[in-house]
């Protein structure tokens, strides 16, 4: 078979687990949302049936292991092992939350702000600022972009897609790995990998779950990443050169298309990903410049040796990039113009967080832990192959990367900045337990040559020793899970039956706001505080939750500064003054909460490097301000609704 058509028939079989992955996802979404299950937070029902759909996907992987071992199709290998594998990202996540229609952290903390972004990509396919009117996107698009399309095709709010399509494109992704880990390092060892992977992912970075979907595909992606630089040869040969006759042209393709990718879906881990292909390159160069030194050959040819290699990967490093880049403008380019055209931006402090796991390394290997365990089997493994073993190289090299980003943010905290580092965690977890899984595979090659055929031993603990970590995701999960239940939904409601917050009026708010401005909610601009409201409408907000996940073309600073200014206002005729010379469309809705005092809004000032990072302050606008025909003023609960006219 030739080299375009085995590559054809690797990209279909991809194409057609990750069709499979999704088809599993949404029927077993479906039949766990057919039941009316008890809430998690108030039964183990749920966290019962979980650890039985996790003992069953377990069992059909074992399965699929064994018959790879005893020579059955490709196919059915493939079949069995995308099967469980969604199948185990679908449950682990879904029966857990089968009970109510909100995601893990339901919509609290930052999952506030993502769902807010999905709605704003339901409301329509344009590409725009989650939060602020007429600006292009800062925070990249691409998954909430997929999940509005999916949310149009389900006729589902934003809101309530958004549990759906994150379990959805966990199992898809988690579908894509297997198939890479079963393509490049056979079932018997790729299987292992994707379950150790997969459950690792969820555990650490499903709350962010268009982090996770990048963790699944991105750790078996780093292998191609490193043949892609090193050219035609194998691990033993080192780097060729010839940028043309010696590159693995599909494997440079392969790469560039998968940080594209990454670009459009998360920055942050893009940057990590471009940062592991450079650290690679040096090595590959490195390592060719020492080999070409050992050669007895002429001074003159050594050095033609070394400058051939040095322009060929520096050559595939350009031409990842290239198609990197060209994907990532897909979601970037607006907002890449827009700053080209030296358009007025301040206020962002995305980069202005620094919890403690930020201030420290991570270190997972010396942690108690099966987790702790996998990861510390996959460091020695590593230190101990890197020189003989792609997988071994490529997978040392990114936890290096990581490490380097880790102290490269801490050394910027001198500046009055960071790189978020920590959110590199569930990535180092992953990469050191697909390395710790191979470890175990030759440790088990060599108690079989010490102890005889003791595989069965080796595979029974390997078998219980998942089960066991597949069935403390929950309990991990537990805090985000609860969040689920006790949040107040899109409908007004708590999924588990307990009386609803305030947010349960945003129903009746939102439809005396369309009644009274006669205009959808997508052509209103809200001055609020309470950001669940545009988390479940598709409003414009006149300013964001916090600076962090502020446009820096909003400039959220000035804006809040303006804002304090209009609460000063005495009379109407002053506060409509102000508003009609605001240099930002200024807001024809105000949603505030009662007070004592008058009508307030709680706003957010960024105080790092303190930690918490943010100061909440409360402005109170006085009554009198909007006592006056151009004004409509209507109480709702604790709320007081005023429509400009």
């Amino acid at each position: 078979m030739g080299v375009p058509v085995r590559h054809a028939r690797d990209v279909g079989e991809l194409i057609v687990g990750a069709v499979l992955g999704a088809l599993i996802a949404f029927v077993g979404l479906k039949v766990i949302g057919g039941v009316d299950w008890p809430a998690f937070n108030s039964s183990n029902v749920t966290r019962a049936l979980t650890t039985v759909g996790q003992v069953v996907a377990v069992a059909v992987l074992l399965l699929a292991v064994l018959l790879h071992r005893y020579g059955r199709p490709r196919w059915l290998v493939n079949l069995l092992s995308v099967g469980a594998t969604a199948g185990l990202a679908t449950i682990t996540l879904g029966m857990p939350l089968g009970a109510t229609r909100l995601y893990l952290f339901g919509l609290s903390v930052d999952q506030q702000f993502r769902t807010e972004y999905l709605t704003r990509m339901t409301s329509s396919p344009r590409l725009a600022d989650m939060t602020y009117i007429d600006l292009p996107p800062y925070y990249p698009a691409g998954w909430f972009w997929w999940g509005g399309r999916y949310a149009n095709i389900e006729g589902l709010p934003g809101w309530e897609a958004y549990k759906p399509w994150a379990i959805l494109t966990i199992a898809v992704a988690a579908a894509v790995g297997v198939l890479l880990w079963n393509r490049m390092v056979g079932a018997t060892r790729g299987i292992p990998i994707a379950l150790a992977v997969t459950v690792i992912t969820i555990m650490y970075a499903s709350p962010e779950p268009y982090a996770a979907v990048l963790v699944l595909i991105g750790t078996p992606m780093l292998i191609p990443l490193l043949h892609a630089l090193r050219g035609r040869s194998r691990a033993a040969d080192g780097p060729v050169g010839g940028f043309r006759s010696g590159t693995s042209w599909p494997a440079v393709v392969a790469a560039g298309a998968f940080i594209g990718l990454s670009a459009t879906f998360y920055t942050l881990y893009t940057g990590m990903f471009a940062l592991t292909a450079v650290i690679m390159a040096l090595y590959l160069i490195v390592v060719a410049w020492l080999r070409a030194s050992n050669k007895a050959v002429p001074d003159g040819e050594i050095a033609g040796q070394r400058r051939s290699v040095i322009l060929a990967i520096a050559g595939r490093l350009l031409s990842i990039g290239v198609i990197s880049g060209l994907i990532a403008l897909l979601v970037w380019a607006p907002y890449l113009w827009s700053r080209a055209r030296s358009e007025p931006a301040s206020g962002g402090t995305a980069e202005h967080y620094l919890p403690e796991r930020g201030a420290i390394l991570p270190l997972p290997f010396f942690h108690f832990t099966l987790v702790g365990l996998i990861t510390l089997i996959g460091l020695i493994w590593i230190l101990l192959r890197f020189r003989e073993r792609t997988i071994a190289l490529a997978l040392g090299l990114t936890v290096v990367t990581i490490y380097l980003f880790c102290l490269l943010s801490m050394t910027l905290t001198a500046g009055g900045s960071t790189l978020l580092s920590f959110r590199l965690d569930p990535i180092l977890n992953a990469t050191l337990a697909a390395a710790g899984v191979l470890g175990v595979a030759e440790l088990s090659r060599w108690a079989v040559g010490r102890f005889g055929d003791v595989r069965f031993v080796i595979g029974a603990v390997a078998t219980v020793s998942a089960i066991a970590l597949a069935q403390g995701v929950p309990g991990f999960l537990s805090t985000e899970i609860t969040t689920a239940y006790t949040d107040t939904d899109g409908y007004g409601k708590r999924a588990d039956q307990r009386p609803p917050g305030a947010e349960s009026y945003y129903p009746q708010i939102h439809r005396l706001i369309r009644e009274q401005t006669g205009r959808p909610a997508d052509q209103n601009v809200v001055l609020t505080a309470d950001y669940g409201f545009l988390s479940i409408y598709p409003y414009w907000g006149f300013q964001g939750l916090t600076s962090h996940y502020a446009n820096p073309l909003a400039e959220f600073d000035k804006r809040a500064k303006t804002i304090e200014r209009w609460a000063d206002s005495a009379t109407p005729d002053e506060l409509v003054r102000k508003l009609d010379r605001s240099p930002w469309k200024p807001p024809n809705v105000f949603l505030f909460r009662y007070g004592a005092d008058g009508y307030t809004l709680r706003l957010a000032e960024d105080v790092y490097p303190n930690d918490p990072n943010v100061k909440r302050y409360t402005v109170t606008f006085d009554p009198a301000a909007f006592s006056d025909p151009r004004f409509r003023v209507t109480e709702v609960g604790p709320f007081v609704v005023v429509v400009r006219r």
